[in-house]
C-alpha cells in the first residue's frame, strides 16, 4: 500500500521506512531536512532510502499546508505514519517556537489531511516524556499524565488530546505510540549515547547528570521499528465499548467515543546509566572522562515502560539488549566517522 511516513530523514523515521520497503510497501517520505542537526547524517540516510524505487522523497515542511494537500492528493496514501517533529528537551529552552511549529502546527495540519482523505490508519509518535512528574513505575498507559516538565512533552501530550478528538470528530481510527528512549545506529547527534561515545573516542569529558543516579528504559531502535509497522499494518483500534467514563478514573489510553488507542513502546528492562556508560567504555577499549552534574530541569530520575498492551494486541516483544544495542551503535560510529 501506500504509505506516507513523516520524518524519514530521522532517526527512528529511516528506520521504520527501510522496513517498510523491505515489506514491499511504497513510502512516501516527507522531511524539511532542517539543520537542527548534521544535514549530511540526513542526507546519508535518504541516499540509503532512495537505492529501493518503492521510496518517493517529499522534501516539505508539515506547516506547508498548501504542499500538504497536493501530496495527499497526488499519492493518495492509505495510512499514515507521523514521525515528523522537533525533538529534544533541553532545545525547547532556546526555541520554543520551533516545537509549537512543528509539534502543534504540523500535526493539526497533517490531521486536517487525514480527516479529508479517508485514512485507514494513523499512528503517531508520542513520547514517555509525557509521564512527567508521575513517579510510578513501570509506566502504564492507564496512569495519568497530566503533568509534563518540559515544553517537549507538553507538545506530544496535546498531540494525543489532538488526535482524541479528530478520531472522534471525524471517525480516523488513531493510534499514538510512546517511545522510550530509542538508541542505535543513525541515532542522532544530541543525544546521549551518541555525545558520550564521541567524547570518549575524542578524550573529551561528558556531562552526566544527578551524579550518575539515572535509569533509563533503553530501547533498540530497529525493535522499534518492528513494533511501529506492527501497529501501523495491523489491525486498526475500534471503539471500546467496555469503556467506562462513570468510573473514578476513566482508562486515558483507549475511547468510548473515538477509534482511539495509546500505547507504550518500549524495551520493559530498565539500565543504570552508569552501566550503560561502561559498557560503552568497554565496547571503546577506553575510560570516560566524567563530569558530574546536578539534575537539569525538564528531566526525569527513572524511565521504565509497561509493555503488556502492546505485546498482547501485536506479539510485539523488544529483543535486543543493551550490550548488543550498543555494540552495534559503536561499530556503526566506527564505520561512517572512520575511527
Amino acid at each position: 500500500m501506500n504509505i506516507l511516513v513523516t520524518g524519514t530523514a530521522g532517526f527512528i523515521g529511516f528506520f521504520v521506512a527501510s522496513k517498510l520497503l523491505s515489506l514491499g510497501h511504497v513510502v512516501i517520505g516527507l522531511d524539511n531536512v532542517n539543520d537542527y542537526y548534521d544535514v549530511n547524517l540526513k542526507e546519508s540516510r535518504l541516499k540509503i532510502l532512495h537505492q529501493n524505487k518503492n521510496f518517493i522523497e517529499a522534501r516539505l515542511d508539515l506547516v506547508n499546508r498548501v504542499g500538504l494537500e497536493e501530496l495527499f492528493r497526488k499519492y493518495k496514501p492509505v495510512r499514515v505514519l507521523n514521525l515528523a517533529a522537533q525533538a529534544g528537551v533541553r532545545y525547547s529552552f532556546e526555541n520554543p517556537y520551533a516545537y509549537v511549529d512543528s509539534n502543534l502546527v504540523g500535526f493539526v495540519n497533517l490531521e486536517e489531511q487525514c480527516r479529508h482523505n479517508q485514512i485507514e490508519h494513523f499512528v503517531f509518535a508520542s513520547t514517555a516524556s509525557v509521564y512527567g512528574a508521575n513517579n510510578k513505575m513501570p509506566w502504564d498507559e492507564c496512569d495519568g499524565c497530566n503533568h509534563q516538565l518540559s515544553l517537549y512533552a507538553a507538545t506530544k501530550k496535546a498531540n494525543e488530546v489532538i488526535a482524541h478528538s479528530y478520531s472522534h470528530l471525524f471517525n480516523i481510527p488513531t493510534t499514538g505510540l510512546r517511545f522510550f528512549n530509542v538508541y542505535g545506529p543513525w541515532g542522532r547527534p544530541d543525544m546521549a549515547l551518541f555525545i558520550f561515545v564521541r567524547n570518549i573516542f575524542e578524550g573529551k569529558a561528558i556531562d552526566v547528570y544527578n551524579n550518575g543516579q539515572m535509569v533509563r528504559d533503553f530501547t533498540y531502535v530497529e525493535d522499534i521499528a518492528e513494533g511501529v509497522c506492527k501497529v501501523l499494518l495491523g489491525k486498526v483500534p475500534m471503539v471500546n465499548q467496555l469503556w467506562n467514563s462513570d468510573s473514578q478514573y476513566p482508562d486515558p489510553s483507549t475511547s468510548g467515543v473515538a477509534p482511539f488507542r495509546i500505547y507504550n513502546i518500549g524495551n520493559s528492562r530498565p539500565v543504570e546509566l552508569m552501566r550503560y556508560i561502561k559498557i560503552m567504555e568497554d565496547e571503546i577499549g577506553k575510560k570516560a572522562i566524567i563530569n558530574f552534574m546536578p539534575i537539569q530541569p525538564g528531566e526525569v530520575i527513572k524511565s521504565e515502560a509497561d509493555n503488556l498492551d502492546l505485546y498482547k494486541e501485536f506479539d510485539f516483544k523488544p529483543k535486543v539488549n543493551v550490550e548488543e544495542g550498543v555494540h552495534n551503535f559503536v561499530k556503526w560510529y566506527r564505520e561512517y566517522y572512520k575511527y
